[in-house]
């Protein structure tokens, strides 16, 4: 630990040379001061890293002292000492943007507790989170031996993001390497275990099978509905767990969470497939047998989720829901500032469904953009901008506005997305589909170590274009990549968040029970 460095003002310095030799002796460089004047003085000329100042100096006040302190560091942290007990000093000085204060007479001891708190609060508990970690990391690899159920991977992958968010804002960033290895090795076992168990899920009425998408409003909306409190239904479009986790405080501001799930979004893990059969209930195949008129072929140049608002409708009806309801799909900034306000009006509703696309459009503007590329560079700047999108969005003031009024709020997504980096080379003819991360097509050719690939789509309620149709998806952090011009598209493609194969962040989401606080 390089040594902190502090500046003491203090008219009575004299009187605390034992303290000063007492925090000397615990490795703390201490510079004094007798007068405000000199206390500004020396932080010109030298960088210090806490300031304890007394509030009562002749000449400049402890308060004068602390405002041009304030003005030439604003992020200093500060100490005031003071005789009085006065709530209109301790009021100012707070206002001022003090970091703590103490009342004299003073204690070493009481200093140096102080000094922890303030200085070395952050060093000791990256200290702490540092040795958890490595605690925790043998368990979590030990894990991937096991043969774990969909709720034991639930658990697992909350804790790979608790880490995660822990752990990005260490100065050590071979902790970070180790978790990211971590996380890709899950993302093995994980493929595995999607590989053995999806079709399964789909095809049989077995108890042990996770929440998949059809399943999403008969489990967690249906039951809410017709109780005193009218359903507000928000899907943020491809919002990882781990972009809610950082969003979860501010939204906390205004509701309590009830309850934190995750559940499995179907394959493909795209908007198309898993938000279609969100609002219609039943999975791709049986929309397209359902709706023969409505689902479009992938090779079509029509919306592929024009139809949400009649798959909801019709999905309550089929289970006797006849009920006042809104369908509103946010894709433009002056739908979204009227939304706000129509809360008044569609607290009157039943059920309120509200559909956010800024998430899936920063995804893909990620990949077209430069800008913003560099603003979010990996995992750790993607949150970040999810976060800051969200405290100056009209997402956030919607949220206050429905908290005014006593709800119940469902806050989830349809799927997710990963950073790819690993291209994967796919042949197919004209036809076979564009996405990155999956692809349904005739006779394709690819390696199969890096794919799922479903030559039978019926039994995995996919729908078939022509006879010979299969579907493939990619696993861990692949890409598909045609070999025209491959090099070009790999550098393009590369390191970009892409959505539509087989991972925990694409398939593995989160749905969030709230209620007003």
């Amino acid at each position: 630990m390089s040594e902190i460095k502090i500046l003491w003002a203090d008219d009575e310095i004299d009187l605390l040379k034992p303290h000063i030799n007492f925090l000397n002796g615990k490795g703390y460089e201490v510079i004094t001061a007798t007068n405000g004047t000199d206390a500004i003085q020396l932080c010109k000329e030298e960088r210090f890293d806490l300031i304890f100042l007394d509030e009562n100096m002749p000449g400049l006040t402890g308060l004068e002292t602390l405002s041009d302190i304030k003005s030439m560091e604003p992020n200093l942290p500060v100490i005031m000492i003071t005789k009085s007990e006065e709530e209109q000093i301790m009021d100012d000085a707070i206002g001022s943007k003090i970091t703590d204060y103490l009342i004299k007479p003073v204690n070493p001891n009481q200093i140096l507790l102080t000094i922890k708190k303030v200085v070395d609060d952050k060093r000791l508990r990256n200290e702490k989170t540092t040795l958890d970690y490595q605690q925790e990391f043998r368990s979590i690899s030990l894990s991937f031996n096991e043969k774990m159920d969909y709720e034991e991977w639930i658990t697992l992958y909350k804790k790979l993001v608790f880490w995660e968010l822990e752990l990005q804002n260490l100065p050590e960033p071979d902790l970070n390497s180790i978790l990211m290895s971590q996380k890709e090795e899950a993302n093995t076992v994980f493929f595995k275990f999607i590989e053995s168990n999806y079709q399964n899920w789909l095809r049989y009425s077995e108890e042990n099978k996770p929440l998949l998408s059809p399943n999403l409003f008969r489990e967690k909306v249906f039951p809410l509905i017709n109780e005193e409190e009218p359903v507000f239904f928000i899907l943020i479009d491809n919002l990882r767990f781990d972009q809610w986790k950082v969003i979860q405080p501010i939204v906390s501001q205004y509701f309590r969470v009830e309850k934190e799930d995750l559940y499995f979004s179907i394959l493909p893990t795209t908007t198309q497939y898993s938000r279609n059969s969100i609002f219609s209930g039943l999975l791709p195949s049986e929309i397209q047998k359902t709706y023969p008129e409505l689902w479009q072929d992938e090779s079509s140049d029509e919306g592929k989720n024009l139809n949400e608002e009649k798959f909801l409708v019709d999905q309550l009806k089929r289970n006797g829901f006849d009920i006042k309801h809104s369908y509103t799909k946010i894709t433009k900034l002056d739908k979204a500032r009227s939304l706000i306000d129509k809360i008044p009006n569609l607290v009157n509703n039943d059920l309120n469904v509200i559909i956010y696309n800024f998430v899936d459009m920063l995804s893909h503007a990620r990949t077209d953009m430069e800008i913003i590329k560099e603003l979010a560079s990996n995992e750790a700047a993607y949150r970040s901008i999810t976060l800051s999108w969200l405290e100056h969005s009209p997402l956030l003031e919607t949220i206050k506005r429905i908290s005014e009024y006593n709800v119940k709020l469902i806050i989830t997504t349809d799927h997710g997305s990963i950073r790819v980096s690993s291209p994967s080379k796919v042949i197919g003819d004209r036809n076979t589909t564009s996405n990155l991360r999956y692809k349904q097509g005739k006779q394709m050719q690819y390696d199969p170590k890096d794919v799922l690939s479903i030559t039978n789509p019926k039994n995995s309620y996919l729908p078939q274009t022509h006879i010979n149709s299969s579907y493939i998806f990619a696993k861990e952090d692949k890409f598909f990549v045609y070999p025209n011009n491959y090099n070009y598209y790999v550098n393009f493609y590369n390191d970009t968040f892409q959505h539509g194969g087989i991972s925990l962040e694409e398939m593995v989401i989160p749905v969030v029970n709230l209620t007003n606080k």
